[in-house]
């Protein structure tokens, strides 16, 4: 039998190399006036920048645009929401990482309101409903990782010892079209590729195994994976099929936000959060430091306390995936721990202690793990079991 499940919004999906053409014309059907947000440095550098600037004159089109350069804030959002609510925008559009797109949707749904994005952030302050109206919203990824093009929430940080990481999250807020271009990748830096390549594994592995997990989000999660499995190795180290992995991980990228979005994620993104809010750690890399040891740590507590459970299979299947042989299952759990333990080292994944966390921090991370993403866990770790994960990553 199949559980009852129900499956979100999504954006309407543009994808191919040489898709950003299309975006002038996306934009024309929505208005005249854009806000353009973008990353700081490689996409204005790059001759597509010129090329969109003069696509949207030869529409009629007027915008204003803004730079996003680190992970954003509330503050920058605020900022931007009181620079641009009286400037006739009328569209929004992301054209960057998934910082760009995560700002860039959450001004897209303050702008027609003017108030601050704290009034609706999950866990700080007021909780207040979001009723919308968005602004329409056109997320176009220049790397292959968090899959916001596809998601409904947009991730806000404040860092230091009082800092989070929450989400400004509603269906209004999922993108209007999301468009993408492997082309835009190409200038994506190694360090950049495994960061974000192993974020957009981790959610496609934690979708797969998640506790709200259904058949119709299974079918996406595997099907990404395969792609991880086929092209990010191939991307990050460069050679004959580096063009062709870009492309699949574009593609593994775009479907892992739209399995998380579905069904959330688990541990390793409950981790991430205090991680990346406490100390500055990256996102992409606190999720490819961690999630080998993640991952072996949910497989032992399975095993012991609900050997039954359904996410055993799936993960052996996943070990069957990578190592594209009939593994028993004992065996495919191993070999899917190694794969990623060697991957981690393979592309450089910093430790945790680069970032100067210390064993004595570690205990106040695991305090500030418990969000969202740890309730779709496939098993409730104790504290000891998740700060044993920690410390294997030091």
């Amino acid at each position: 039998m199949i559980s009852p499940f129900s499956i979100s919004g999504l954006p309407k999906i543009i994808f191919g190399e040489g898709r950003l053409s299309d975006v002038p014309e996306l934009l024309q059907s929505l208005g005249k006036r854009v806000l353009i947000v973008t990353g700081g440095r490689s996409f204005r550098a790059s001759l597509h920048w010129q090329g969109l600037i003069d696509a949207l004159k030869g529409r009629g089109l007027s915008w204003e645009d803004m730079v996003v350069e680190q992970e954003p804030s509330p503050g920058l959002v605020d900022q931007a929401v009181r620079v641009y609510h009286h400037a006739g925008i009328e569209i929004v559009l992301g054209i960057g990482g998934g910082s760009v797109l995560d700002a860039a949707k959450a001004i897209a749904g303050l702008l027609p309101h003017g108030n601050s994005v704290m009034d609706h952030l999950e866990g700080v302050g007021p909780e207040l409903p979001y009723q919308g109206p968005s602004l329409p919203f056109i997320a176009v990824p220049t790397t292959a990782g968090t899959g916001s093009e596809a998601t409904k929430n947009a991730v806000l940080s404040m860092h230091g010892p009082d800092g989070f990481k929450k989400s400004f999250r509603h269906d209004l807020l999922v993108a209007r079209y999301a468009v993408v271009d492997p082309a835009l990748l190409a200038t994506c830096p190694p360090d950049l590729i495994a960061a974000n390549g192993m974020d957009a594994l981790t959610q496609l592995l934690e979708s797969y195994v998640s506790a709200r997990a259904n058949p119709f989000v299974d079918a996406l999660a595997l099907s990404g994976l395969g792609y991880v499995r086929d092209g990010l190795l191939d991307w990050y180290e460069g050679g004959e099929k580096a063009a062709e992995g870009r492309a699949g991980m574009a593609y593994a990228a775009l479907l892992s936000g739209i399995t998380l979005a579905q069904v959330g994620l688990g541990s390793v993104h409950g981790l991430a959060a205090p991680l990346g809010a406490l100390f500055p750690v990256p996102h992409g890399v606190a999720c490819g430091v961690t999630v080998a040891e993640a991952t072996a740590t949910n497989i032992r507590a399975l095993g012991e306390r609900e050997p039954r459970s359904p996410a055993l299979e799936k993960y052996a299947r996943i070990g069957r995936l990578f190592s594209r042989k009939h593994l028993d299952d004992a065996t495919a759990l191993m070999f899917l721990v190694d794969m990623l333990r060697e991957w981690t080292r393979r592309m450089r994944v910093p430790s945790l202690g680069a970032y100067g966390i210390r064993e004595a921090d570690l205990d106040l991370i695991v305090a500030n793990s418990r969000g969202s993403s740890m309730k779709t866990n496939p098993i409730v770790l104790t504290d000891g079991e998740v700060r044993e994960v920690l410390l294997r990553c030091l």
